[in-house]
């Protein structure tokens, strides 16, 4: 894992988290290691599937004000691998066009089959023995309109993912996010580097629970 993902890694437990001082180091961070703007803008927008409208907002608007820089469009060549074609000042976004819901579907079931290897057919039934409108949501909305978006790879993202996790204290969906990270083309060392990247967030039994679920991912 290079510099500019560990800080945006650092950045997602901090959006997760919430709270101005943790945000505004975060982002000094990101600006001084110089990471591309769009990444940053991926990395806030991605919260959105682990802590909702509230805190993905404050963390824009904390960038925003911080680093002064706007939003950019970006389009892809690649989703799964974050490649792109063109970057320039946005007018609009891709994904306000509601007619491509079909392609977000089938986006979103390749991308969660990648990150659930094995395990995606029964995910997908224990989710919607929860609620059919929570598998629909989760694969068109979460895996396919947000995680396939451009900007970011698969792996960069799952790797943001699992800060999320962490510092959200939600262990089953931590041990399924550090797999799947590893899944998506993470190495164990960026994987464990991620979670103790945010590790100092954690009290000490979500630190234990979670350095033990990583024992059971990549021993």
């Amino acid at each position: 894992m290079n510099g500019a993902e560990l800080v945006l890694v650092r950045l997602a437990g901090a959006v997760a988290l919430g709270g101005d001082e943790r945000l505004e180091r975060a982002i000094a961070e990101v600006l001084a290691a110089k990471v591309d703007p769009l990444m940053v803008d991926e990395a806030i927008l991605m919260a959105i599937v682990a802590v909702g409208f509230p805190r993905t907002l404050v963390g824009m608007r904390a960038w925003r004000k911080v680093s002064g820089e706007r939003p950019v469009l970006s389009e892809a060549k690649d989703p799964v691998s974050g490649a792109t074609d063109d970057q320039r000042p946005m007018t609009s976004d891709p994904s306000t066009d509601y007619t491509r819901h079909a392609e977000w579907t089938a986006d979103g079931e390749r991308t969660c089959r990648i990150v659930y290897g094995s395990n995606y057919e029964r995910l997908r039934q224990t989710v919607r023995d929860l609620h059919p409108a929570l598998d629909a949501w989760m694969i068109t909305e979460g895996y396919g309109h947000t995680l396939s978006r451009p900007g970011l790879s698969l792996r960069q993202r799952e790797l943001l993912m699992v800060a999320m996790c962490a510092v959200l204290d939600v262990p089953h969906q931590l041990h399924s996010h550090l797999k799947g990270a590893l899944h998506a083309g993470a190495t164990s060392a960026e994987v464990e580097a991620a979670l103790e990247a945010v590790i100092g967030e954690l009290s000490q039994r979500e630190q234990e629970q979670a350095r033990q679920l990583l024992k059971r991912v990549i021993i």
